[in-house]
């Protein structure tokens, strides 16, 4: 197999996406960091490769990929036989095994992410950039995740009977 390497930093959740997928899968990775605050995603040699300007990257031999969730299903399929067999479905659990799992993934991206993403922002990183926090956004989030977790919540339930809450929520911070 050919040397697999990772663009972006680790701190952003799509990063860390394709970072535990790689670990799972047990695959050697390299990580390059590529420092946002230095425009280093603007710059023509990374356009090449993420012609949006954005993390993460993926490189593997010859292939080259952008968006985290579709470079984690290359991942998936390409080392099928690797690390955590079942990580998109347990191979033999046929097209609605995969069509589940799929769902799940979609909701994530779709649900769970865009407010989390919001929350983390106006959170944790407004406040180390000097910028002022939005209460409107943050109270608006909060109240789309709660609805995803508890979502979340009901389902998990459903897997695991008798557990009571799975998710531990905790009230987030005041901004």
């Amino acid at each position: 197999m050919g040397s697999v390497t990772v663009y972006g930093p680790p701190i952003s959740p799509a990063v860390s996406r394709v970072l535990a997928c790689l670990l799972e899968k047990d695959v050697v990775f390299n990580l390059v960091n590529i420092d946002m605050s230095k425009a280093q995603h603007k710059s023509p040699d990374f356009l090449k490769i993420q012609p949006f300007g954005q993390v993460p990257a993926f490189q593997d031999e010859h292939t080259t990929l952008f968006e985290s969730r579709a470079i984690c299903r290359y991942i998936c399929d390409k080392y099928a036989d690797r690390g955590n067999r079942s990580l998109l479905g347990r191979r033999g659990g046929g097209l609605v095994e995969r069509a589940h799992v799929e769902q799940w993934l979609e909701a994530e991206g779709q649900s769970f992410n865009p407010p989390s993403s919001t929350l983390v922002f106006q959170l944790a990183f407004a406040p180390q950039m000097g910028l002022p926090q939005d209460p409107a956004a943050i109270l608006l989030n909060e109240g789309k995740l709660a609805k995803v977790l508890d979502v979340y919540e009901r389902r998990l339930q459903e897997q695991v009977p008798g557990r009571g809450r799975v998710l531990a929520r905790r009230p987030l911070p005041p901004p």
